[in-house]
């Protein structure tokens, strides 16, 4: 699968058709010039490059670059001093009065919205996307293999697999360009099914604009991501994950959910709606959870069965995720044999995995939880999976972003907590120990053991060290993630899954 070549005409008549275009000096023999490329990466150009200026940190220096390696027009929402740039000719510049909303068009019309061409799954919610897009690989990839044809791709807050690209993710939905490549990577290696998580980000900046999903599933709401540089509210965040319904053929929604009345109204905008959840009016509906080892097995009754399930995970509220996926799987006509399969193998990188040391007596469970939602739901699920235990936690928080979780998960692993070990968590462009700090206020507040440790793999250290066979240590937030964002720039360590073995091995 290859794009459409196009000239330059062909984009800027786009960006006028949809009021996105302010001015132009592109002349009648620029017009004509070949888009061959499209990218707002200046370590990517090649000749025939419209080049996009984007980015907090863009400079004029970035666009001389790209212009020196081939880009011969580029988009922006100003224009660029250049003039000590010696070229033949002049630079052709389109300048627009929305960035965000023009890479979604731009985007869109080079790949040839190739996006049509697959059976694109679309998950939001607070929590639980990354394990729901999980389930639903495993299910489909079960399906795929039955039938002779490629697994299915996924795009997630953990890992990208098109089947040319398998790499750690950076964002939890790629950027508008990236994301119509992996697309394009797809189709053109025979995939059929990709299953994406869509964030509130990649909703309200426009990253999905003009995509439309086969089946776009509404897990839960709850406040988070609220910051300057995020929602400016829990309304304005609630109000972006809605625009997920503006853009798929059948919602699915978690009818146990917060607000669930505002969400089943917006998913009447779909021409179907399934609901699923932990309530009998559900259509795909869960009863008879128990736990059995690390395993959680339950019912579930629709029109068409009443089935037992099983999920071979702890942590009884990836229930509600599996019917997620099994509500998913019942829209898509895949068979009940690849959904039983399906969730009997998947397995989520970094989620909930449980690791002990040679005496079985110290339990260490390594999660990505990292809002309020999460972990809430992760300390219910301790407390009624491990009642007699003591808990130990090491988490920190994001710089910059989603501000308010310092309060709420200090809270939290203070009041359900014996000891709590605050350390490194993308602190970025913030001072490291001020949102340390930050966090053993409220953490103190519950007279709970605090230990404040900067350096990540001393935290989770000495909090194995510190434990007990009557402890329960949680370490969350990274899960399998081999970067810290310090500055601007994202710097490789080990996972906390590599210091949780190293570790477990003296204890």
């Amino acid at each position: 699968m290859s794009n459409k070549i196009q000239n330059l005409r062909e984009y800027i008549k786009l960006l006028k058709d949809q009021d996105l275009l302010v001015e132009t000096n592109a002349e009648e023999d620029a017009m004509e010039e070949l888009v061959r490329y499209v990218s707002y990466n200046s370590m990517d150009v090649k000749y025939g490059t419209l080049f996009i200026c984007k980015g907090t940190h863009f400079t004029a220096e970035y666009l001389k670059s790209a212009i020196k390696e081939g880009a011969f027009a580029y988009i922006s929402e100003e224009k660029y001093d250049i003039s000590d740039l010696k070229t033949e000719r002049n630079i052709p510049y389109i300048i627009v009065n929305d960035m965000r909303k023009t890479m979604a068009y731009i985007s869109d019309k080079y790949y040839n919205q190739v996006w049509d061409k697959l059976n694109l799954i679309g998950i939001t919610g607070t929590k639980g996307k990354s394990t729901t897009t999980y389930f639903m690989k495993a299910i489909l990839d079960d399906y795929l293999k039955d039938m002779k044809k490629p697994k299915s791709a996924v795009l997630s807050g953990i890992d990208n697999y098109d089947g040319v690209v398998n790499e750690e993710s950076h964002l939890t939905t790629p950027e508008t360009l990236d994301l119509h490549r992996h697309f394009n990577n797809a189709v053109k290696t025979d995939i059929e099914y990709l299953s994406m998580e869509v964030s509130s980000q990649a909703l309200k900046y426009h990253r999905t604009l003009g995509v439309n999903f086969t089946v776009g599933c509404f897990l839960n709401i709850g406040e988070d991501h609220i910051s300057e540089a995020e929602h400016c509210d829990f309304e304005d965040y609630f109000q972006s994950k809605l625009k997920l319904f503006n853009q798929c053929e059948t919602a699915c929604v978690n009818i146990d959910s917060d607000h669930v009345e505002r969400v089943l109204y917006e998913a009447k905008k779909c021409k179907r709606v399934v609901t699923f959840g932990l309530n009998e009016k559900a259509d795909i509906y869960g009863y008879n959870i128990a736990t059995s080892g690390n395993s959680i097995v339950f019912n579930v009754r629709s029109d068409s069965f009443d089935e037992e399930f099983k999920i071979n995970m702890p942590g009884l509220f990836n229930v509600s995720n599996a019917l997620a996926a099994i509500a998913i799987c019942y829209s898509l006509n895949i068979p009940l044999k690849n959904i039983h399969a399906g969730l009997k193998k998947a397995q989520v990188s970094g989620r909930m995995e449980v690791y002990t040391n040679l005496n079985k007596d110290l339990y260490v469970i390594v999660d990505y939880a990292h809002n309020k939602m999460s972990f809430e739901s992760l300390f219910a699920s301790m407390k009624r999976e491990f009642p007699n235990k003591k808990i130990t936690i090491v988490f920190g928080c994001p710089g910059k972003k989603a501000l308010a979780r310092r309060r709420e998960l200090g809270d939290i692993a203070g009041k359900y907590s014996d000891h709590v070990f605050i350390t490194e968590e993308d602190a970025g462009e913030e001072p490291l120990m001020k949102i340390c700090q930050e966090i053993a206020e409220h953490v103190e507040e519950h007279e709970c053991k605090c230990s404040i440790i900067p350096d990540r793999k001393e935290a989770i250290r000495q909090a194995i060290a510190d434990a007990d066979r009557d402890t329960v240590v949680l370490v969350t937030g990274k899960g399998r993630e081999t970067r810290q964002k310090r500055g601007t720039k994202y710097i490789d360590t080990p996972s906390d899954v590599e210091y949780v073995q190293e570790f477990l091995k003296d204890k």
